[in-house]
């Protein structure tokens, strides 16, 4: 009988304090909704400054319409519902800020990379430029010595011409007429008419002959 006395106002005082300690458990999750909230709205915040909302468009909109709706169950009393919904709107306002943050990276490499690309382009072109001016010079020497080298030739061949030799050569043979004489005698005795006859070989007139035989040096092809 003596139990129940004792025990009676330590169960008193137990209830007592669940019914002083629940109002502060309530307040505690009302905070930490709030608490969520806040740390959401940051995140948010921080991804439209890193320009999520041009790279990311749709995924910013889901992290702000989350967080909305978070706002809403603090409002109606659904603590816990309030804090799992800011959670899930700052997890997708970080996937937000790393996805940008990675896109930037690839936007400047890729920028970084044509950059390179153009000063390596526009190096080639001048590298060719320099190859074709200087391809073009070689060939105008090689075309002026081509026409001095032709100039040279002309020139000798003029002076070759000009230092040509002619030798004229006469070989005259002389042919001396023979002439026969036929003499017939008449005896001591007898006068007769001495006939002479004379017979000779026709004269030949000296014959000239006239070699001209010219000498010219070789000219260069």
């Amino acid at each position: 009988m003596r139990h129940p006395t004792l025990f009676a106002p330590v169960l008193a005082l137990s209830a007592l304090a669940l019914a002083l300690g629940s109002p502060a458990i309530g307040a505690g999750k009302a905070d930490r909704a709030r608490a969520a909230i806040a740390e959401a709205k940051g995140k948010i915040g921080a991804a439209d400054a890193a320009g999520a909302t041009t790279e990311l468009p749709a995924e910013q909109a889901e992290a702000r319409a989350t967080l909305k709706t978070a706002e809403e169950h603090l409002a109606a009393g659904r603590k816990e519902e309030a804090i799992a919904t800011a959670t899930r709107a700052s997890q997708i306002a970080d996937v937000t800020i790393g996805e940008t943050q990675k896109r930037k990276t690839a936007a400047a490499s890729a920028k970084a990379d044509a950059e390179l690309s153009a000063d390596l382009a526009r190096q080639q072109a001048a590298d060719a430029s320099a190859r074709a001016q200087d391809a073009t010079s070689r060939a105008a020497n090689a075309e002026q010595a081509a026409a001095a080298s032709a100039a040279e030739a002309a020139r000798l061949r003029a002076s070759q011409a000009a230092q040509a030799t002619t030798t004229t050569v006469t070989t005259e043979k002389v042919t001396t007429p023979r002439v026969s004489v036929s003499t017939t005698a008449k005896p001591a005795a007898k006068k007769k008419v001495v006939r002479r006859s004379t017979s000779s070989t026709p004269v030949r007139a000296a014959e000239t002959t006239t070699t001209t035989v010219t000498t010219q040096a070789n000219l260069a092809n």
